[in-house]
């Protein structure tokens, strides 16, 4: 495997081309220039990330084109996290996808990277800026569709309406942020009414918070018909406590995860509202920005779309497109949406 170039001007050394024969049968976004890669995450040490970190990786291998990938974990420090990117820009990276956790934090070493002459995509994470100005492409989520996703099957299940408590993660996160947009949207106003914290109740996605959250929801509220949220293995821990409360667990709008549904499958008989709807929880997002980079490194074919949309999953209801899924003899924090294997999920957290 060939070496990128180490001069801190951006971009590695011309490492030449890959020949015809090597690149058939390569997808069209796999150009013929050989490049060395970088991928950078603000903060990688969950399962979700190193799945999502691995579903990268795997797709830079698809093309002949890419030399080698290197990473690094920004260990959830903003600081560490920009030398990072100026890391790989001294190594000579020729592209860079990162996830900037920190948003707009990230801005000003992302546009020195791009002015190194590296392409430069950040993705999920909005750092501000522009195209062309500040990175080469932001590779963004459409949250909104979430939500009208979530919206429409709510309208299915509850059509005379009902109680709607919407969670997510921290304080004015752009993705909770599009999905409470997509849901405003989609439900009448008249009919499903918001509880709780709005646009949405703060749990950082984090378990313990969420459990708290929902507690302190569940003594306010007499009635909650449905609960809406952007990650739902988070949920696990805490949806018990309608049973604490004597209370059937409602009807769940969210994202997938095998512990969630397994917890589903073990729980649905005893809680007649325990209806379920997911969609994807992303982790092939990176592919979507991986692409990206790798066609604008390489000459090869810009992908059609540049932001990326989460698919729908699970439905209890109607089965369509798949029942809730358990694969109960592996380990609860993989997600069978993604297109790696649960196989190899499992293996990336031994």
């Amino acid at each position: 495997m060939a070496l990128a170039g180490c001069g801190g001007d951006g971009g590695g050394d011309d490492q030449g081309e890959t020949s015809a024969a090597d690149l058939e049968g390569a997808p069209s976004w796999c150009g013929p220039k050989k490049i060395t890669l970088g991928l950078t995450d603000g903060f990688g040490g969950n399962s979700w990330r190193l799945v999502t970190t691995a579903s990268g990786k795997d797709e830079a291998a698809k093309c002949p084109s890419v030399t080698e990938v290197l990473y690094a974990d920004g260990q959830g420090d903003t600081q560490k996290a920009i030398s990072d990117i100026q890391g790989m820009v001294a190594k000579g990276v020729d592209a860079l996808v990162v996830f900037p956790d920190a948003g707009e934090a990230m801005l000003p070493a992302l546009r020195t990277s791009f002015q190194a002459g590296v392409v430069t995509v950040p993705y999920r994470v909005d750092p501000g800026g522009e195209d062309g100005i500040d990175y080469t492409k932001y590779i963004g989520l459409d949250s909104v569709n979430d939500g009208v996703n979530w919206g429409n099957w709510i309208k299915e299940i509850l059509p005379d309406g009902g109680n709607v408590l919407f969670l997510s993660g921290p304080k004015g996160n752009s993705q909770g942020l599009g999905e409470a947009e997509g849901l405003a949207d989609t439900l009448d106003p008249e009919k499903y009414t918001m509880i709780g914290e709005q646009p949405f109740e703060v749990t950082n996605w984090d378990p313990a918070l969420s459990q708290k959250v929902l507690t302190a929801a569940i003594a306010k509220y007499d009635k909650i018909d449905v609960i809406v949220s952007d990650f739902g293995p988070s949920l696990v821990g805490a949806l018990p406590e309608f049973t604490k409360a004597g209370r059937s667990i409602p009807a769940l709008a969210t994202s997938d995860g095998n512990v969630l549904g397994c917890f589903w499958k073990d729980n649905e008989k005893d809680n007649p509202d325990f209806k379920m709807f997911s969609i994807a929880t992303g982790n092939d997002h990176v592919r979507l920005a991986m692409q990206y980079a790798i066609a604008e490194a390489t000459g090869g074919e810009l992908p059609a779309e540049d932001t990326h949309q989460h698919a729908v999953f699970e439905n209890s209801v109607t089965g369509d497109p798949n029942p809730v899924e358990c694969e109960s003899d592996l380990p609860g924090d993989i997600y069978l949406s993604a297109e790696m294997s649960p196989e190899d999920q499992a293996a990336l957290l031994k």
